[in-house]
C-alpha cells in the first residue's frame, strides 16, 4: 500500500469527511462495512479517483489519532471478515487491509479500489456516498446514471466532453493570441487546442474559449460582511472567451483596490496602504479560473464584502493532490489542457506559487475545502471604513492600539502566520520557524497579546492561539 502514515496525515487535515474516506475509531458492523466498501467504490470513481479508504483509529468528528482496537482477522460466525466481504461484493474488489502506528496509536486502513466497469455492490445492492453519509444508490437514480456514464466512458473533462453549444466561432481567440504575439493556424487551431471530441464535435474547453462562452461571470458586492447584507452591485464579466472575462476581472480588482493614505503619525509624507494585496488576489483569482470544474456547468463566484473578497472555484482538489503538496504549491492541473493555455501565454507560471503566496500573506485559514468547492478570502485592511456616509475606525483594538497589521515587525507578522497555519502551536515551534530565540519570541507575542491582535485560549499546555485581525 501507498505510504501509509503520510496518507492518514494528509485525510486527518481535512475539516470534514469526504465521499471517498471515512474515519471511525472501534466501530465495526460487518455488514454495514460491506455496504460502505460498495459506496465508496463508486463515489471514488465518480471522484475520478483510483482509490478510496476506511480508516480505524481516528476520530471521525475532531479527526483527532485516537487509535483503534479493531483487528481485520476478526471472524464474522466462523467465517473470516476478508472472505465474508469478498464473498458478496460484486463484482470482485481487490480491497485490502493495512495496519500501523501513528504517534504510538494503532490505526487500520482499508483500501478500496474504485468501480470499473459496472457499480460494485454488496448483497446485490448498490451503493453510493452523498457528503459523508452512505446511501442505497437506487435512492439517487440521476447520480446511478451518471455512475453509469463515468463507467463507461470515463471521468468526464472538458476535454471530452461534448459541449451544448456547436455554433462557435474563435475571433477573439485569435485576436488574443495576435496581442500576446503569438499566431494561430486557421486549419489546425482546433486540432493543437484539442476543442474537438473523438467523433468531431466541440468540447466544453472549445466553448470557454469561444468568441460566446455561454458562462457569466460576476462579480457581487455587498454592504456588509455576509449575502444577507443589501446588494450593492453586480458587475457582469461573462458571456465572452475566457480568457478577456479573466483579463476583465483582475482589471477590475485594480479598481477595488484603492489605495488609502494613513495620516497616523505622519511626519513628513503620509503612508498609502492599498486595500488588500493585489499580488494574492491576482493568484487567487488565476487559480480558480484554470483550476475550476467547468464540466459541471458551474462558473467561478467571486463576492466582495465590507471586509474581504471571497473567491469560490467549483470542485474539489484534483486526485493526485494532497493538502501538503496544494500548500505546498505542488500545482496538479484540473483542467489540463486549459492550464497549459494559461501557461503558454504567461498568464500562469509552472513555479506554483499562487497558494504559497495567498498562505505567505494570509495563513492557510485564508482557504476552505469545501464539500464540492474551494474558497479563499483575501481580507481588507482598511484605515478608515465609510459606513452611512460617514468616515468611522474600524471597531476593532486598532482603534485602541493605533496598530495595522502593516505596522508589525517582520517577527511578529511571522508569528501571526504561523498561528493562522496552526493554532496550536508551541512557542518552541513558532522559535524554530522564525529563526529566533525562545526570549525574542516570548516578548514579541507579549507586545502582539497586548496591542490586541491575538489571545492565547486554553491552557500552556492544551490551548490555542486566537488571531483576532
Amino acid at each position: 500500500m501507498e505510504n501509509i502514515l503520510g496518507l492518514v496525515k494528509n485525510l486527518c487535515g481535512y475539516k470534514t469527511e469526504r465521499e471517498w474516506f471515512e474515519f471511525k475509531a472501534n466501530w465495526f458492523e460487518p455488514i454495514q462495512l460491506g455496504e460502505y466498501i460498495s459506496a465508496i467504490s463508486n463515489s471514488v470513481a465518480l471522484e475520478g479517483r483510483e482509490n478510496g479508504y476506511f480508516i480505524w483509529g481516528v476520530d471521525d468528528k475532531s479527526h483527532d489519532i485516537v487509535g483503534t482496537n479493531f483487528s481485520p482477522d476478526i471472524d464474522v460466525k466462523g467465517e473470516p471478515l476478508k472472505h465474508f466481504l469478498a464473498r458478496q461484493i460484486s463484482p470482485d474488489l481487490n480491497f485490502e487491509f493495512e495496519e500501523t502506528s501513528l504517534d504510538g496509536k494503532k490505526i487500520v486502513v482499508l483500501k478500496i479500489p474504485r468501480a470499473k466497469n459496472v457499480p460494485v455492490s454488496f448483497a446485490n445492492e448498490r451503493f453510493i456516498r452523498i457528503g459523508s453519509s452512505k446511501e442505497n444508490l437506487r435512492k439517487f437514480p440521476e447520480k446511478e446514471s451518471y455512475l453509469f456514464d463515468v463507467l463507461r466512458h470515463g471521468f468526464p473533462t472538458i476535454e471530452n466532453t461534448e459541449s451544448e453549444y456547436q455554433n462557435l466561432t474563435f475571433e477573439k481567440l485569435f485576436i488574443y493570441y495576435g496581442a500576446k504575439g503569438l499566431r494561430l493556424n486557421e486549419t489546425t487551431f482546433k486540432r493543437n487546442f484539442e476543442f474537438l471530441t473523438p467523433d468531431g464535435k466541440y468540447n466544453i474547453l472549445a466553448q470557454l474559449l469561444s468568441d460566446n462562452s455561454h458562462i457569466p461571470i460576476r462579480v457581487a458586492i455587498f454592504s456588509g460582511k455576509t449575502k444577507s447584507s443589501p446588494l450593492f452591485s453586480v458587475r457582469e464579466f461573462g458571456y465572452q472567451c475566457l480568457l478577456y472575462s479573466l483579463d476583465e476581472v483582475l482589471r477590475y480588482g485594480d479598481v477595488l483596490n484603492i489605495i488609502q493614505a494613513d495620516e497616523k503619525d505622519r511626519i513628513v509624507e503620509r503612508k498609502e496602504v492599498s486595500l488588500f494585496e493585489n499580488d494574492a488576489f491576482r493568484e487567487a483569482i488565476i487559480n480558480a479560473f484554470v483550476h475550476n470544474k467547468w464540466v459541471s456547468g458551474n462558473e467561478p463566484m467571486i463576492t466582495v464584502f465590507s471586509d474581504r473578497i471571497e473567491i469560490i472555484s467549483r470542485g474539489t482538489m484534483p486526485a493526485e493532490q494532497t493538502l501538503e503538496g496544494f500548500f505546498a504549491g505542488e500545482s496538479i492541473p484540473v483542467n489540463k489542457k486549459l492550464s497549459e493555455i494559461f501557461l503558454q501565454l504567461h498568464i500562469s507560471e509552472k513555479t506554483g506559487r499562487g497558494v504559497p503566496k495567498i498562505t505567505e500573506t494570509y495563513g492557510r485559514n485564508a482557504y476552505e475545502f469545501r464539500e464540492n468547492s474551494i474558497s479563499v478570502s483575501i481580507p481588507f485592511r482598511w484605515i478608515n471604513q465609510i459606513s452611512n456616509g460617514n468616515t468611522q475606525k474600524i471597531e476593532s483594538s486598532n482603534r485602541d492600539s493605533g496598530n495595522s497589521y502593516s505596522e508589525l515587525n517582520a517577527t511578529q507578522q511571522k508569528i501571526i502566520s504561523q498561528m493562522k497555519e496552526n493554532p496550536h502551536i508551541s512557542i518552541q515551534k513558532i522559535s524554530e520557524a522564525c529563526g529566533k530565540d525562545v526570549s525574542t519570541i516570548k516578548k514579541a507575542v507579549a507586545a502582539l497579546k497586548k496591542i490586541g491582535f491575538i489571545k492565547r485560549i486554553g491552557a500552556n499546555k492544551n490551548g490555542s492561539w486566537q488571531v483576532l485581525k
